[in-house]
């Protein structure tokens, strides 16, 4: 039965029966038939058809969130028995905000320091899509902001706090000042996230709110293309804070703290709502945990000079 479910998992993913057979690395007709026979075991039709993947029944959609927490579990219960001979093992697949990539590394570094048999693979993505990943069971884990938009069932453990920051050349417009406004930062040539990432939501709510129309002149799904772009003099961007102090700025782009207002928001790692966690995913948890620790002492020592 599992197999089955894992073929209406892939369907719900791929939404088109070609596509997810070869997910699941079977033939479509074989894949077709899995779903039927899953129909009659059921006793109910699962997935609108036609001359083409057109949806899934009510009674699919029921099915998909059944086969979401049994295929989950089965997984989970694999890796847990796994680690009893071997120790933390497998691999991690990581879906990370652009704009939380830099600090990546704070995470995976010391994990696999200490869990040397784990891989992974980090993937750019947007909040949404990070949400979705997870129920479909595409990703084991998201870094991504946790107070702003619905999260979803999902365990969440705060890291740490994201200051916003204008970034422009040393001689560039508002170049020489040591705080600027979101009023003003409204009235510069800006290059910023495209609109399906929330830290572009985020920013354009806030340039709204001090009275500016949000009008990039040029707009990227990539954090390196916007800071090459600021770069060269001509724009400026609005990046978090922990974003120049992790790449390391050049001599002629200062990062200057947005304020009026000054706003943070909580960004954090985000894993599938299950008891028991698999020993990965949930030694992934305790070591987000002591980077959030790590990032406090840091701030708290920087406080106190």
């Amino acid at each position: 039965m599992l197999d089955k479910l894992d073929f209406l998992l892939a369907l719900a993913k791929e939404r088109h029966f070609g596509r997810a057979a070869e997910e699941c690395g079977v033939t479509q007709p074989t894949l077709s038939a899995g779903v039927k026979q899953l129909e009659d075991m059921l006793g109910v039709r699962l997935v609108e058809r036609g001359s083409r993947f057109h949806g899934f029944t009510p009674e699919g959609e029921r099915t998909l969130e059944w086969a979401r927490r049994i295929v989950g579990d089965a997984r989970a219960m694999r890796q847990d028995i796994d680690a009893l001979k071997r120790g933390v093992v497998g691999h991690l697949r990581i879906a990370v905000i652009p704009t939380a990539l830099p600090m990546a590394p704070q995470l995976t570094t010391p994990y696999r320091a200490r869990h040397p048999d784990v891989r992974f693979t980090i993937l750019s993505s947007t909040s949404l899509n990070i949400g979705i990943a997870l129920d479909n069971l595409e990703i084991d884990a998201g870094i991504t902001y946790l107070d702003n938009e619905p999260l979803g069932r999902v365990s969440a453990v705060p890291i740490w706090r994201e200051g916003y920051r204008l970034l422009t050349a040393a001689d560039g417009a508002l170049g020489d000042r040591d705080r600027v406004t979101w009023r003003e930062v409204g009235r510069v040539p800006l290059c910023l996230l495209t609109p399906d990432m929330q830290n572009r939501r985020i920013v354009e709510n806030l340039l709204r709110e001090a009275g500016s129309a949000p009008a990039p002149t040029l707009e990227s799904n990539s954090t390196v293309a916007l800071f090459a772009h600021v770069r060269t003099g001509a724009w400026a961007s609005v990046m978090p804070q922990s974003f120049g102090e992790t790449m390391g700025l050049p001599a002629n782009v200062r990062s200057i703290p947005i304020v009026e207002p000054e706003v943070v928001h909580t960004v954090g790692l985000v894993v599938p709502h299950r008891d028991p966690m698999t020993p990965a995913t949930k030694a992934l948890v305790s070591e987000a945990k002591s980077l959030a620790a790590r990032i406090e002492a840091t701030r708290a020592a920087k406080s106190l000079v």
